[in-house]
């Protein structure tokens, strides 16, 4: 029987992992119940199992007194001695009290003890087991789900797959094989309690050091990760040596160990960026695929304003503001989106004073500027229409006329000068004194009053056309009409001259 015992013993050992120690100590506290429970005994007991050979020993334990007044828990100084002289008054005494056979009822309560013993011995050691595997990655097989709770088989126990921890859009087929996060391991009185995790940033890191040698050597490091479960992810990878490529080395060749993660996670769009100490480059490349004109950082505040290109506005937001949220969590900054021309525009406000102080010293309205000087190009409408309304019916021909008398009659006299200098031998002679009768015409000077006719020119006004002012260059007609006098004058004189 003994010998049995101990081949048992060692069989749990083997198939439920428990320690044979561990065991041993749980068929001792069998026996210890089933002795009290058989004998309806007080009396303290101990158990002494021989590990060799399987046999067992009960020893009851007494104090030593001259005059015991309870014989289950006292014993008599005399018979003390008679185990051994050394004994004194007050010391313990081991007495044997092994029972030649124990009853059914007493089996049946150790047997009790012995399977309770190594329950709670299993259950420790699973506790151990996936306490120190707290933040890593396990595999597990699909049960069933309870309560919207995905219950996961692990092999020595089950773990919960929280609703919370569920990835959005992702199906739990019955006995499919599933990647999960260790959340928590906890210890309760049916046995440790496991949650675990789809949606945690440390799955896709656990992930990428599973398949990327160079971070499980430690050559590349993940510095962060920013993660939407189900839909993209950013992961900031920084090299220890110059010669190797972070990003590269996670993406691999022809991208094949980045795909194997993206199958695992469901399709879930991966961005692998390339770490700096430098903010400004940082930020800019935690934005990508955008492309990032410039980054202005304030570092008391820790936040950041990004210049895009705006054809890539809209890329840099990404869906709903996916791209610039997942950057923000990425870097720790705050940052601020703007395109060219909202830049651009904001510089102009900023350059014109645009919160309308130099308007208030004027007495205008913001609605009045805004109105009146909205643009250049209202502006210019806006004079254009302006001028013609001030002209009047007749005064501006009147003032074009009376303005072209005065270059009228200069070109006259001008004239005059050139006929007078071309003859300097007609000053000897008394025509001289007929010269001024020529001059006296005063036909030729009066006859610029023909000039009025550009009264015509009333046409462009009536057509408010501007370029028809263009046309009093037909006032310089009368100079050529002046010069046909000049030369008649000319002639006359030639003729008197000959008379003479």
């Amino acid at each position: 029987m003994s010998a049995e015992l101990l081949h048992a013993l060692e069989q749990l050992e083997i198939e439920k992992g428990v320690n044979k120690e561990v065991l041993i100590e749980a068929i001792e506290a069998a026996l210890i119940s089933a002795y009290k429970r058989n004998f309806n005994s007080i009396q303290n007991v101990r158990i002494d199992f021989d590990r060799e050979t399987g046999d067992f020993k009960v020893f009851a334990i007494k104090r030593v007194a001259e005059s015991p007044e309870n014989d289950m828990l006292e014993i008599n100084l005399a018979d003390a001695r008679k185990i051994s002289k050394k004994f004194e008054e007050d010391d313990i005494v081991e007495v044997e009290v092994t029972p030649r056979k124990f009853g059914r009822i007493a089996a049946q309560t150790a047997k009790q003890v012995v399977v309770q013993r190594i329950r709670e011995a299993e259950r420790g050691i699973i506790f151990e087991e996936f306490f120190n595997k707290e933040g890593d990655i396990v595999t597990g097989i699909v049960q069933r789900a309870e309560r919207k709770n995905v219950i996961i088989d692990l092999g020595k126990t089950e773990a919960i797959l929280a609703p919370s921890e569920q990835t959005p859009g992702e199906t739990y087929n019955f006995n499919s094989r599933l990647k999960t996060y260790i959340l928590e391991v906890k210890k309760t009185t049916k046995g440790p309690q496991i949650m675990v995790s789809r949606t945690h940033p440390g799955l896709v890191k656990r992930l990428f050091e599973l398949e990327v040698p160079e971070i499980h050597d430690g050559i590349v490091e993940i510095k962060n990760i920013s993660r939407e479960p189900g839909s993209r992810t950013k992961m900031a990878v920084f090299s220890k040596e110059s010669n190797v490529d972070p990003v590269g080395a996670c993406v691999g060749q022809k991208g094949t160990r980045v795909q194997s993660i993206v199958d695992e996670l469901r399709n879930e769009k991966i961005d692998i960026i390339k770490w700096s100490g430098i903010p400004e480059e940082f930020i800019s490349s935690s934005l990508s695929p955008a492309k990032v004109i410039r980054v202005d950082i304030d570092e008391e505040e820790k936040s950041a304003k990004v210049t895009v290109p705006d054809y890539q506005l809209s890329l840099a937001i990404g869906k709903e503001g996916q791209n610039a949220r997942l950057a923000a969590k990425l870097t720790g900054w705050k940052i601020d989106i703007k395109s060219e021309s909202q830049l651009r525009e904001h510089i102009e406000k900023q350059l014109l004073n645009y919160d309308g102080n130099f308007v208030d010293d004027e007495n205008y309205d913001d609605e009045e500027y805004d109105e009146d000087f909205d643009s250049e190009n209202e502006v210019v409408a806006e004079t254009e229409e302006i001028k013609p309304k001030k002209k009047t019916a007749k005064k501006p021909a009147t003032k074009k006329a009376a303005a072209k008398k005065p270059a009228a009659a200069k070109k006259s006299a001008a004239a005059k000068k050139t006929a007078t200098a071309k003859k300097p031998a007609a000053e000897k002679k008394p025509a001289k004194a007929k010269k001024p009768a020529a001059a006296k015409k005063p036909a030729a000077a009066k006859k610029p009053a023909a000039a009025k006719k550009p009264a015509a020119v009333k046409k462009p006004a009536a057509a408010k056309k501007p370029a028809a002012a263009k046309k009093p260059a037909a006032a310089k007609k009368p100079a050529a009409a002046k010069t046909t006098k000049a030369v008649k004058t000319e002639k006359a004189a030639k003729k008197t001259k000959k008379t003479e």
